[in-house]
């Protein structure tokens, strides 16, 4: 036992002469100075555009709701599907389900009465998050358009001028913007842009419309370069209802004063005296 405790203290003065033992604080203080000026004659990498997308809807969706659904993720390579919520008042575990799947945006499709469809569109998990009510959707296979592009592109995203008039166009461009723009390294992505996603506002509304970029026109394969736009579809109109700060959440950031939901309305249609009412 005396020999190993000699051992140990010879291997400790040697560690010391040597200078491998611990280093004191202000040592390690001017090291770190002097990685820090190294680090910053480094030139800065470029920050990558990760962003993943939690694709699902709750119980009660029809057949046009969920082809609207295939026709969104055929069109988004960065969209990650998972099955249907269970349960339409707890959307507090949308957050822990997109946090499972790796995901920092969401898209929540929520049926109601199996007429009304209503979407969300949340960045989690801090948010913000903005309920719209979607409305006269027309799926590609109902269309029957002759644009067409490749399955897994990447398309362009366009708003309208009139999203920098409002602040709430503004918020709601920034979210657009970050789940409808597909990453160039998004493992499913093909390196081709050839469609464009258009968002315009029209009476207060949002309109969604998808093209296909031709750089030639079909009729005249030989002829000059001519850029035209080719509709593929699928195409709907969102009305935003109200934007929430958190994730499907907390304070009203934005109230949209003339939304009327469709059960009003269907009940103003069949009683006269709330005709006058709203």
């Amino acid at each position: 036992m005396a020999s190993i405790l000699k051992a140990q203290k010879a291997n400790a003065s040697k560690a010391d002469v040597k200078g491998k033992g611990k280093r004191r604080a202000d040592e390690m203080d001017v090291d770190a100075d002097a990685e820090g000026v190294e680090v910053a004659g480094v030139p800065e990498k470029k920050k990558k555009n990760k962003q993943r997308v939690l694709l699902l809807s709750s119980r009660g969706i029809t057949h046009r709701m969920r082809h609207l659904m295939n026709d969104l993720e055929a069109l988004l390579p960065h969209v990650k599907k998972d099955s249907k919520l269970d349960s339409k008042s707890q959307l507090n575990l949308l957050p822990e389900l997109a946090d499972l799947n790796n995901c920092n945006n969401t898209l929540y499709f929520e049926a109601r009465r199996h007429e009304d469809l209503y979407m969300w569109a949340a960045k989690t998990p801090n948010g913000p998050s903005i309920k719209l009510h979607v409305q006269n959707v027309h799926t590609m296979d109902e269309l029957k358009m002759t644009g067409n592009c490749l399955k897994g592109s990447r398309g362009l995203v366009s708003f309208d001028q009139a999203f920098e008039e409002t602040e709430w166009g503004r918020l709601t461009k920034e979210v657009f913007t970050q789940i409808f723009g597909v990453p160039s390294t998004s493992r499913r992505s093909k390196p081709f842009i050839d469609h464009i996603l258009t968002f315009s506002i029209v009476d207060s509304k949002i309109w969604f419309r998808n093209f296909q970029i031709m750089e030639k026109d079909p009729l005249q394969p030989n002829g000059p370069p001519q850029t035209t736009l080719v509709e593929i579809g699928p195409r709907f109109v969102l009305t935003p209802i109200r934007i929430f700060e958190g994730a499907f959440g907390g304070a009203t950031v934005f109230s949209n004063p003339g939304a009327c939901f469709p059960f009003f309305l269907a009940c103003r249609s069949h009683c006269p005296a709330l005709s006058g009412v709203g």
